[in-house]
């Protein structure tokens, strides 16, 4: 193996190492210390400064009790299933939302079609946090979204939106719409119009000739668009906090509370690392089972 090749190879491990695993540890070393009025506020339990005897300190008195008070407290395992659900259920509107915009994209004329991907592109250029305080004016009850439905006289009085479910929904939806269009659209862009005639050929009804083909052609774009949206939706913490208030729960404003307002780094550590698990182990089976399928199709 020459020098560029080894290179090429190393670059994403470095940075796995340097931007991933050593963070990681960082945290995790802070999950297992102990709470300390100080600053920082935690007792490590690892003292580099004693070589390996502080590793074997470290070995001999290792406790997992900031992760059984995960167990203890309903709160965190609440805002975990919470969190879930709630991700879960934006990335399948997402989904729903993001297939027909990316099937019209790819059935547009040629001409269109850089047109509508700057389109798509183009919230991209505006800050998220602006884009997020934009719907607090569009939702809340004086919003141009009530305001236009009582001008209309399609309703009495104000819907309430704002600092509900419905609006984290709608933020997330509207904030990674992009990450599920795009792949769903590289994925649906590749496809043979003339598939679709043979399958109509062989009997299939336009619905069927549509399942059968264009979404199982579509399926790997579907997989990465839904794994786009739901893993950074399973930890987010502005939308929650702006558009869902106090009531709505999840994990990220967990986080963000134990962190930044309770200074409980050693729990919030450990929240983290939870977190973590949660989205890893999906993502691991996920390519194992791409690997088997591959290795069977060969």
């Amino acid at each position: 193996m020459n020098v560029s090749r080894k290179f090429l190879i190393g670059v994403p491990y470095v940075w796995l190492l340097i931007l991933f695993l050593i963070p990681f540890l960082i945290v995790f070393k802070i999950a297992l210390s102990d709470y300390a009025v100080s600053i920082p506020p935690y007792a490590p339990t690892l003292d580099l400064a004693n070589g390996w005897q502080g590793i074997l300190d470290l070995l001999s008195g290792l406790d997992f009790e900031n992760f059984a008070f995960l167990l203890d407290d309903d709160l965190y395992w609440k805002a975990y299933l919470s969190s879930v659900q709630i991700a879960a259920t934006a990335t399948l509107l997402t989904l729903l939302v993001g297939f027909p915009i990316a099937y019209g994209m790819v059935n547009a004329p040629d001409e269109w079609r850089p047109s509508l991907m700057m389109l798509v592109i183009l919230p991209f250029w505006t800050s998220f946090l602006i884009r997020v305080y934009a719907w607090i004016g569009i939702l809340s009850n004086e919003g141009l979204l009530n305001s236009f439905l009582l001008w209309l006289g399609v309703i009495s009085e104000p819907l309430i939106i704002l600092n509900t479910n419905i609006a984290v929904y709608i933020g997330i939806v509207y904030t990674y719409l992009p990450f599920m269009i795009l792949p769903i659209y590289a994925s649906l862009e590749k496809l043979d119009a003339s598939l679709l005639e043979a399958a109509q050929d062989l009997g299939c009804t336009r619905i069927g000739a549509f399942w059968a083909v264009t979404v199982h052609l579509a399926k790997p774009g579907i997989i990465a668009g839904c794994f786009l949206v739901f893993i950074p939706a399973l930890g987010e913490v502005v939308i929650p906090s702006l558009l869902g208030g106090s009531r709505t729960l999840m994990i990220g404003k967990v986080l963000w509370e134990e962190f930044f307002s309770n200074r409980d780094w050693t729990v919030a550590s450990a929240v983290a690392i939870i977190l973590l698990l949660i989205l890893v182990i999906p993502i691991v089976l996920f390519q194992r089972n791409e690997q088997k399928q591959r290795e069977a199709g060969q």
